[in-house]
């Protein structure tokens, strides 16, 4: 934890003047996409702290708890950045994401000792990054942080979360998609274009597939925070409903 604030510090922070511990309104910025990340951070922080502790011996039951625990300390840290960064404030609205990511994952560990409904991630590349590098970053990794024109985040739940006799589709499942596009700056501009996207996809769930070995059910719990490709329906709010063959 401590070394990603410090690398977080570095790569973002140190680029911009400190000043006095202050507060920001960001509510309105980047169609929510933000929010939506934090969303996404504080429910997978916790899911990977519980999953740490419980292979250490800890009951998956208080494992949670220490997950959620880690979670909101962690993106509490990255607000206290915020704070003293004179780019940007603490914003009460990232706290709110993150408490409720993190009230996603321990609500559904305690209601019913397991997630049904999980979180997910994807991103392809946009044009606008080259438009604005310094905002929407240079590099490909800046990107996948910075650029919210990239990212789609994902709700999604699959067949087996919700039948009590196991099945061979029990993988297979749906995501419904939050993203935006046309998004140059953080607030809206008089005809600069944007619009929110939400997708309707299929989805699997890789913790889902029966597979042998601790091993290979760690790596498929790690990758499943991301979204596969897969065929999906897109309804943008300038009223343009697409068909896509694979969207990611």
């Amino acid at each position: 934890m401590a070394g990603s604030l410090i690398g977080l510090n570095e790569a973002w922070y140190a680029q911009h003047e400190r000043g006095r511990f202050h507060g920001f309104d960001d509510g309105s910025e980047w169609l929510q996409m933000d929010k939506a990340g934090h969303l996404f951070s504080s429910y997978w922080i916790g899911r990977w702290g519980q999953g740490t502790l419980h292979t250490a011996g800890v009951t998956r039951r208080r494992a949670a708890w220490g997950g959620v625990g880690t979670a909101l300390v962690f993106l509490s840290g990255v607000e206290v950045l915020d704070g003293f960064s004179t780019a940007w404030g603490f914003s009460g609205w990232d706290m709110v994401a993150n408490a409720a990511g993190a009230g996603l994952f321990l609500g559904q560990e305690l209601g019913w000792g397991q997630q049904r409904v999980k979180l997910k991630y994807s991103v392809w590349p946009s044009p606008y990054a080259d438009e604005r590098p310094d905002v929407l970053g240079r590099s490909v990794a800046e990107q996948m942080i910075k650029d919210y024109n990239a990212q789609t985040i994902w709700l999604t739940t699959a067949w087996g979360g919700w039948t009590r006799t196991p099945g061979p589709l029990d993988w297979l499942g749906l995501a419904l998609g939050h993203g935006g596009d046309g998004m140059r700056t953080a607030e809206a501009l008089p005809g600069d274009g944007r619009y929110r996207q939400l997708v309707l996809a299929m989805d699997v769930d890789l913790e889902r597939i029966p597979v042998r070995g601790k091993g290979w059910r760690t790596v498929l719990f790690l990758l499943n925070c991301i979204k596969l490709p897969s065929p999906a329906v897109e309804w943008r709010s300038n009223g343009r409903i697409l068909l896509h063959g694979l969207y990611f």
